[in-house]
């Protein structure tokens, strides 16, 4: 009896050495899984969220009392939010590129994110190659206070986006929207006529011989120049009074047939002749310079321009061409090579994406950036206070701007109608929030697939480096 006591003893004694590091073990380990950080991968644009520089005394006071500042960057005080609403810690690893090209070779060459910000195309590309996730049903609740996205983005824009499909899949689903805007001209109109400026022509104006410049991006030109082929028979009464008139339109900017390439390479080496560059960058600082005296650019970029040179005493306008236009959006989408199952990892990314839409956020963002946002603000009229901020005037002179095509919701009886001026009309706010015509002629450019794609980068390569005008370049 004594003996089996002794060896039960040293058999207990033997196991409490093994089992008790191990369950203290546990128990640490449990411990320091609730601390375990989610590491977030993120890659936008470049000088797209607000970084949190401002000066000390630098601040924006909305008429209805509220105060909006940017002390610290956007990611830090995500970061900060984060742990304060779910108890988690996330870090957020963030990354940047300049093209939508340049973030898929990133892709392709192995770097691992979780969370991008492509523009329309790339997204379709990317569902096309079925790489990104879509957003959960739990992203949509508008119930959840913390869901700023799905209660505050535009219900023009939602509409817009969900409208866009590929192969049959709305690519609403698959990227919340972030920026967006229009393609149009930038111009001086001490020497460009308002006239001129609304016509897809002025590329080839030699009324303005090297004193203009284009994007260096085959997509962006190419929709110029299908805008200049297309423009007489868009203008007509029988196209405009078309019952599927939207579906027309977006066909034939979108028409990629070897005849409408091959046309086009011969209408951008006639381009290249006239204006004083293709810029990838320095179309903003050539206008602010006076080197140009009108420039293709994307509406946020006008913004960017307008506000530099008024410092200087310069006034600048924006043009959208009066037959049609390029309505381009930019996302956030979640790559699956990134986030896969991690059911943790897509909440964070998702209340990132959330973060960035509460309404006070959104115009951090907008002040910092200059592009436009696709959240409204839902019953929060922050974002619409910020507007007549920046853009509101009670001048005797000033003008009627209507907004409520982007702002009302379903039983808004608010009227979204703000007082501007005439300059503005034609400006800034008519680059940020065009009015609902521009808007009825707008087409997104979307998806052309490889081999279109081929063809088109073929034709730019030759139109640059040789002479399209002798050299056929679909092959």
């Amino acid at each position: 009896m004594i003996m089996k006591y002794k060896v039960f003893s040293i058999i207990f004694s033997i196991l409490l050495v093994i089992t008790l590091p191990l369950a203290l073990c546990s128990c640490s380990t449990q411990k320091s899984s609730k601390n375990v950080e989610i590491i977030l991968r993120i890659a936008n644009w470049e000088e797209y969220l607000d970084e949190g520089d401002w000066d000390d005394d630098e601040e924006i006071e909305l008429e209805n009392g509220k105060k909006i500042i940017g002390r610290n960057s956007m990611i830090k005080d995500f970061e900060n939010w984060y742990e304060k609403t779910y108890h988690k810690k996330v870090k957020v690893e963030y990354s940047t590129f300049g093209t939508n090209e340049d973030m898929y070779n990133q892709l392709t060459i192995g770097d691992t994110y979780d969370l991008i910000c492509p523009s329309e195309y790339m997204t379709m590309k990317l569902m096309a190659e079925n790489k990104i996730l879509k957003y959960s049903d739990e992203f949509w609740d508008t119930s959840d206070a913390n869901n700023y996205y799905a209660k505050g983005v535009s219900p023009y824009i939602k509409k817009s986006l969900d409208q866009l499909k590929y192969q049959g899949q709305s690519v609403g689903d698959y990227t919340a929207g972030y920026m967006w805007g229009t393609l149009g001209y930038v111009y001086n109109p001490k020497y460009v006529s308002r006239e001129d400026a609304e016509d897809w022509g002025l590329l080839l104006n030699q009324k303005y011989y090297k004193k203009i410049t284009a994007k260096d991006s085959v997509r962006d030109c190419y929709f110029a120049v299908r805008g200049m082929q297309t423009q007489k028979e868009i203008l007509t009464k029988k196209f405009q009074n078309q019952s599927n008139y939207k579906e027309r339109l977006s066909s034939l900017l979108n028409d990629t047939s070897d005849q409408s390439i091959q046309n086009a390479g011969m209408i951008l080496s006639k381009i290249k002749d006239n204006v004083y560059s293709f810029e990838t960058d320095s179309g903003k600082a050539d206008l602010v310079s006076g080197k140009v005296v009108a420039n293709l650019q994307w509406s946020g970029d006008g913004v960017y321009s307008m506000q530099q040179v008024e410092e200087e005493g310069i006034k600048l306008r924006y043009a959208v061409p009066k037959a049609s236009t390029n309505l381009w959006f930019d996302g956030w989408c979640m790559l699956k090579s990134g986030i896969g199952k991690d059911k943790e990892k897509q909440q964070a990314a998702q209340a990132f994406v959330n973060y960035i839409s509460r309404p006070d956020n959104v115009v951090r963002n907008m002040y910092y950036v200059g592009y436009t946002s696709v959240i409204s603000g839902g019953e929060d009229k922050t974002i619409y206070d910020y507007i007549k901020y920046m853009y509101g005037s009670e001048d005797k002179k000033s003008v009627d701007y209507d907004l409520n095509y982007f702002f009302q919701q379903n039983g808004d009886n608010y009227n979204y109608v703000m007082k501007t001026s005439e300059e503005m009309s034609k400006g800034q706010l008519y680059a940020q929030y065009p009015t609902q015509d521009v808007m009825r002629r707008s087409a997104v450019m979307t998806y052309f697939g490889d081999q279109a794609n081929k063809k088109i980068s073929r034709m730019w390569i030759d139109m640059r480096c040789f002479d399209p005008r002798i050299k056929k370049n679909s092959k």
